[in-house]
């Protein structure tokens, strides 16, 4: 199993941190704080679906202050429940969202380079992750 001690774990995480950051539109919440990947992957699932156990898990971490560091919450707690593939694809789902938050060049906005983003995200549910939540 893959552990919190792994050098691809931090590659990995850091690879799909810079993909969903990428070419993200900055936006702001009413209060001013800047949105992230973390707000793009609540509205997308909250559209999809009643509640995404990931989604109430991370929120209901206390630790947790900022958009980028629920993120990462999310992204492990996928990782673990082999859910992050499925997860994304949800979100990736309606193309007037993504035009929403992302800007032209973003890879979501590709048909082929999602369906190769998630093609090779569904291939990580054949992993083990042994994580720290």
């Amino acid at each position: 199993p893959v552990t919190d001690g792994s050098r691809e774990l931090h590659s990995l995480c850091a690879q799909l941190e810079f993909l969903l950051q990428f070419d993200l539109k900055e936006k702001k919440s009413f209060f001013g704080q800047r949105k992230d990947y973390w707000d793009f992957l609540c509205q997308g699932l909250a559209r999809r679906r009643q509640e995404h156990e990931g989604i109430r898990f991370v929120t209901s971490l206390d630790k947790l202050k900022t958009p980028v560091g629920r993120g990462r919450a999310f992204l492990r707690y996928c990782l673990v429940h082999r859910q992050l593939a499925e997860s994304l694809q949800l979100c990736l789902l309606d193309p007037e969202s993504l035009r929403e938050w992302y800007y032209a060049r973003s890879p979501f906005l590709s048909p082929q380079h999602r369906a190769e983003i998630l093609g090779s995200l569904y291939e990580l549910d054949c992993v083990t992750f042994h994580l720290a939540l």
